[in-house]
C-alpha cells in the first residue's frame, strides 16, 4: 500500500505536486491517460494553459489567474516527470537551468555590473547576453532560435525584430503602410485569379507586413487581436440578447437587421463613461 502522507498534505507543496505527478505516471499503479502521453500529445495542452494564464489577467480574475497558474505549473510538472522517465533530465534540472540562467542575466543584480542603466540599455545587455548563448549552441543565423511553435504573430514580430538588429527594416513607419497597401493589392490580384495557394500566400504575405506595422507602433499584435475578439464577441452577444428581446434569434433574424443593431450596439458602447 503506498504512503499517501505527502499526497494529503495540503502544506506538501512543490513536493507534493511533484510525487502526484510521479504516481500518476507510475507504469504499474498510475493514471492510464497520463501513462500514455508524450511531450508531443501534452504540448497543446501546455499552450492552451499558458492563453487561460493571459485571459485570467486581460479580465482581472485573480482567483481564476491562481487556479489557471496551477495548470500551467503542472504542465511544466508533466514534461519534467516525462524527461525524467525516459532519462532526460528531472524537475530539480529546469530549476537550476532557469535559475543559472537568470543570474547570468542579470549581472547588475547578482554580480559586479551597475544598476545605473536605463531600461533600454538593460535590454541591449539582455539581448547581448541571449546572442552569446545562441553562439554556445552553434545558433550563428540572425533568425536561428525563433521557436517554431510560437503563435503566428508573435513568432513574426520576433523574425522582424531579429532582422532590424542588423539593419533588415524599414526606418520609417510610413513605408510599412505603402508595402501593406502593395500586399493588399497583390492579395486582390491573386483571389481574382482563382489561384487558392497563391491567395493563401498573399494572405500571408499582408499578415506579415501588418505584425510589422503592429511592431512599428510598438503594438503587441496578440494583444490587438484578443482585444478586437473580445469586442465581436461582446457586441454580437449584445445583438442576441437585443434579438431575444423581441422574440428572435440570429436564425430568425437577416444581415440587414443584425448589421443595424451592431451599430446599435457599438454607439451603446461609444456612449458609456469610460
Amino acid at each position: 500500500m503506498p504512503d499517501n502522507a505527502l499526497i494529503n498534505d495540503p502544506n506538501g507543496g512543490m513536493p507534493r505536486l511533484l510525487e502526484i505527478m510521479r504516481r500518476l505516471r507510475d507504469p504499474e499503479s498510475g493514471c492510464p491517460w497520463d501513462i500514455e502521453q508524450n511531450f508531443a500529445s501534452i504540448a497543446p495542452y501546455t499552450i492552451e494553459e499558458a492563453y487561460e494564464v493571459a485571459d485570467a489577467i486581460d479580465r482581472a480574475d485573480w482567483t481564476d489567474l491562481r487556479s489557471e497558474l496551477g495548470d500551467l505549473l503542472l504542465q511544466v510538472v508533466f514534461h519534467a516527470q516525462i524527461a525524467q522517465d525516459e532519462e532526460h533530465f528531472s524537475f530539480d534540472d529546469v530549476a537550476q537551468a532557469i535559475s543559472d540562467k537568470m543570474v547570468a542575466r542579470h549581472p547588475h543584480v547578482f554580480g559586479t555590473e551597475s544598476r545605473d542603466k536605463s531600461p533600454e540599455q538593460q535590454t541591449r545587455d539582455w539581448e547581448t547576453v541571449k546572442a552569446a548563448e545562441r553562439a554556445e549552441r552553434a545558433e550563428t543565423g540572425t533568425l536561428s532560435g525563433v521557436a517554431l511553435g510560437l503563435p503566428a504573430l508573435l513568432r513574426a514580430v520576433k523574425l522582424q525584430k531579429r532582422a532590424a538588429r542588423v539593419g533588415f527594416d524599414w526606418p520609417h513607419t510610413t513605408q510599412v503602410l505603402d508595402k501593406i497597401a502593395e500586399e493588399m493589392a497583390e492579395l486582390q490580384e491573386a483571389a481574382a485569379s482563382g489561384d487558392a495557394d497563391h491567395t493563401e500566400e498573399e494572405f500571408g504575405d499582408l499578415l506579415f507586413v501588418m505584425a510589422n506595422l503592429a511592431r512599428h507602433m510598438n503594438i503587441d499584435p496578440e494583444a490587438a487581436l484578443r482585444g478586437a475578439n473580445a469586442k465581436f464577441t461582446r457586441r454580437f452577444e449584445r445583438i442576441e440578447a437585443l434579438l431575444a428581446a423581441s422574440g428572435k434569434s440570429p436564425q430568425d433574424s437577416d444581415l440587414a437587421e443584425m448589421d443595424a443593431l451592431w451599430d446599435h450596439a457599438k454607439s451603446e458602447e461609444k456612449r458609456r463613461p469610460r
